[in-house]
């Protein structure tokens, strides 16, 4: 982390960047983890959570283009922003304390077992309308095969979630939220490349045109966009790193 904030009196200066912010195009207000004691022992410490205004001087906002065509991410940058140091959460060093609850619970909302729920039953049906010989798609076994292993898979990551819902303690995150960020947001990617297929030649689109429905235009942007998903909250690698210290008690 190379953002650093300065305190001066009663504001912080702040200076650096910060990647990968999410609509912080359209934010009035973001949070940051900023650099407030670089000589910490450890890594972990001397960083401190703060609010800062996106009308601030100094700031400056730029889209970045995704794959997918669309620009929901950007990079930030601050040369000499100050900010008022009533700003600043908690306690000056302890930031990546308090990140490490939200991460928790970000985790939970990454896997977004409510809206793979959804995309299941939306595909499902869309299956029934792309005809294959004499019936539809889903009634070929290697398709109906794919559904049932996402729906178990679905099942799984439900279970997860209810069990990890209120686990938290002692501001702790439940280390259970990684298994769920982990399998949740692999979920998603295997159940939109099987919208990609799904659409067929149709998905070739990505314009909706009178011939093509739109969720077959839409099927290759959206499984683009959501690669983005086994890194953002916590990438894969550091998941299964939490999971094989915290919850199998390996070392390395």
């Amino acid at each position: 982390m190379r953002t650093t904030a300065v305190r001066e009196g009663d504001e912080y200066v702040v200076n650096g960047q910060k990647t990968r912010t999410t609509l912080g195009q359209h934010a009035d207000w973001m949070f940051a983890l900023v650099r407030t004691d670089p000589d910490a022992p450890k890594k972990q410490a001397g960083i401190s959570f703060i609010l800062l205004d996106m009308k601030s001087e100094g700031i400056t906002v730029r889209p970045i283009r995704t794959i997918d065509g669309d620009a929901e991410v950007n990079e930030v940058f601050f040369d000499n922003v100050r900010v008022p140091a009533d700003q600043l959460v908690g306690e000056e060093n302890r930031g990546w304390d308090y990140a490490k609850f939200l991460l928790g619970n970000e985790r939970v909302g990454v896997a977004n077992t409510g809206q793979i729920k959804r995309w299941l039953a939306e595909l499902k049906e869309h299956a029934q309308q792309v005809r294959l010989g004499d019936g539809s798609l889903l009634d070929d076994s290697a398709v109906a095969a794919r559904f049932v292993d996402l729906e178990s898979q679905l099942m799984s990551s439900e279970l997860t979630a209810v069990r990890v819902s209120g686990g938290s303690e002692d501001g702790r995150p439940n280390p259970a939220s990684s298994i769920l960020k982990l399998c949740g947001s692999q979920l998603q990617q295997d159940v939109l490349e099987l919208a990609v297929d799904i659409s067929g030649p149709m998905a070739m689109v990505w314009d909706a045109l009178e011939s093509v429905p739109d969720w077959a235009a839409r099927s290759v942007p959206t499984y683009l966009n959501y690669r983005k998903a086994t890194i953002y909250g916590g990438s894969s690698e550091v998941q299964r790193g939490i999971v094989a210290a915290t919850i199998l008690g390996l070392k390395g």
